[in-house]
């Protein structure tokens, strides 16, 4: 447990980068005495690792908290909106800029895509008035564009007419309604090149339902997934297996390492597989907690070459600190937020309980148990105040979707190669039969999320607590066993 929950700066720097970023940046604390506060907390470490050589570690620490607490205001500030219109947002009726992502089709069938503005205009019968413009505005496309959208994909340039509207829950934050759209320009060669693979894809998955499931784990794309299956792994508590991650992540790294490994060797399979990795995610697209996984996949790679140390929780907090300076956007969507969280409790609570459980239960199902206990615990007072309830049949549930998901994945890779799915419709029958009947489980109420907060913390402690005592009385009998 010590090698997960070893204290380091760079871990110290997330917490106060954390609290920067959530908590501390929406007061309103002036720069001035900002920077007050941080060059007195600094001059204060200097002289302390001057004057105290015992508290040198100590004060390093303490330095990388504010520095890290510093550097999460500036990122929570650098991730606002920033739009910029040029005109009365009242009077916009039109406007121009590039698609930054893949259209997602939601309810109803209207098509949800970001949009980098370049231009607004106010058009009417009698005159027109254009503006240069800039910032990230989320675009509402009416249904039948769906498939004009999705030929010409991430990075076209489009003109739309329509109405802007304010957010909602979002103050200073507009939106826009499209009724038309024109493509503009069509996007760079490699981003068409992306759309045509992907396009491909998912025409070879058109009628068929395992074959939207299998599209929807490996590649993110929802669009044709049964709704009610979704609906089903979300009672469940087993939504987390449709959102791509570091489970998923985690399978096509091991696949890589399989095939790789034994030609190459550790290093240069590691060096291959990041390459991979790369190329995967830029076919996907950015999903900020696949985007976690495959940045910590990349760090995991410097950490073999042995340029950083290989501390599973120093590598996930120095990748929090990496994430929120180049997506800092990024990192107030709920995807972002549950990934790390989930992974933190892996690593602070599940593996504590794996020794205190460990030669009480079979290895093969305690790893996946303690893994699954750790990041529902952590993560249970965040997923009740924003769904209103939490289940724990998840934690079940997950020791037998999660083997069944990544052979899923397996098999729906020789699918696209080979063509044959006939494995890929039985296994399917399979996980949904699961799923239906993990979602009729009822499911536990979070009308006050606060009071799951305070016991999945208690909880949490205790087991901390305990394991650190059998450890202490483990080592003390240990002379004694020789």
């Amino acid at each position: 447990m010590t090698s997960y929950l070893r204290a380091t700066p760079v871990f110290f720097a997330a917490i106060g980068a954390a609290i920067g970023f959530y908590f501390l940046s929406l007061l309103s604390f002036t720069p001035l005495i900002i920077f007050l506060f941080i060059a007195v907390v600094c001059v204060m470490l200097c002289f302390s690792l001057a004057l105290f050589y015992r508290l040198k570690f100590v004060s390093i620490c303490v330095l990388a908290a504010v520095c890290g607490f510093a550097l999460g205001i500036s990122a929570a500030n650098a991730g606002l909106s920033n739009q910029r219109f040029g005109l009365l947002p009242e009077k916009i009726t039109a406007i121009e800029g590039v698609l930054l992502e893949d259209p997602r089709i939601i309810s109803g069938g209207n098509v949800m895509v970001p949009v980098s503005l370049k231009r607004c205009a106010f058009i009417n019968s009698s005159n027109s008035v254009r503006a240069t413009s800039s910032g990230r505005i989320t675009v509402f496309f009416p249904a039948q564009s769906a498939d004009k959208l999705r030929e010409f994909g991430r990075g076209a340039s489009v003109f739309s007419e329509g109405t802007l509207r304010p957010a909602s829950g979002t103050e200073g934050e507009w939106i826009f309604s499209a009724d038309t759209i024109f493509v503009v320009k069509p996007a760079p060669p490699v981003e068409r090149m992306r759309t045509g693979v992907r396009l491909k894809l998912i025409e070879k998955a058109d009628g068929k339902e395992w074959g939207a499931l299998a599209l929807a784990l490996l590649l993110g794309v929802r669009d044709n997934l049964d709704s009610n299956l979704a609906e089903m792994y979300r009672k469940a508590g087993s939504s987390y297996i449709l959102a791509l991650s570091g489970m998923h992540l985690a399978v096509l790294a091991a696949i890589i390492a399989f095939l790789l490994r034994p030609a190459l060797g550790l290093k240069a399979a590691s060096i291959a597989g990041a390459v991979i990795i790369c190329l995967y995610c830029f076919l996907v697209g950015p999903m900020p907690s696949l985007n976690r996984a495959a940045l910590m996949y990349l760090l995991g790679v410097v950490a073999i070459l042995g340029f950083l140390p290989k501390q599973p929780m120093a590598i996930l907090s120095l990748s929090f600190l990496i994430q929120i300076i180049i997506t800092p956007a990024a990192g107030h969507s709920i995807s972002f937020i549950l990934s790390y969280l989930a992974l933190a409790g892996i690593f602070i609570i599940g593996q504590p309980l794996y020794e205190l459980l460990a030669g009480k239960v079979p290895d093969f199902l305690l790893q996946p148990l303690s893994a699954s206990c750790g990041a529902f615990l952590i993560t249970a007072g965040i997923t009740g105040y924003i769904f209103g309830y939490i289940a724990p049949i998840g934690i079940l549930a997950g020791l037998i979707l999660v083997p069944l998901t990544t052979l899923y994945m397996i098999l729906s890779l020789v699918w696209l190669l080979t063509g044959f799915g006939l494995p890929l419709a039985f296994l399917y029958r399979i996980m949904e039969w699961v799923v239906g009947l993990a979602a009729k489980t009822p499911a536990v109420s979070a009308e006050q999320p606060f009071i799951i907060l305070i016991i999945s913390i208690a909880v949490s402690v205790l087991l901390i607590t305990l394991e650190r005592k059998f450890c202490k009385n483990r080592l003390k009998l240990e002379p004694f066993l020789w």
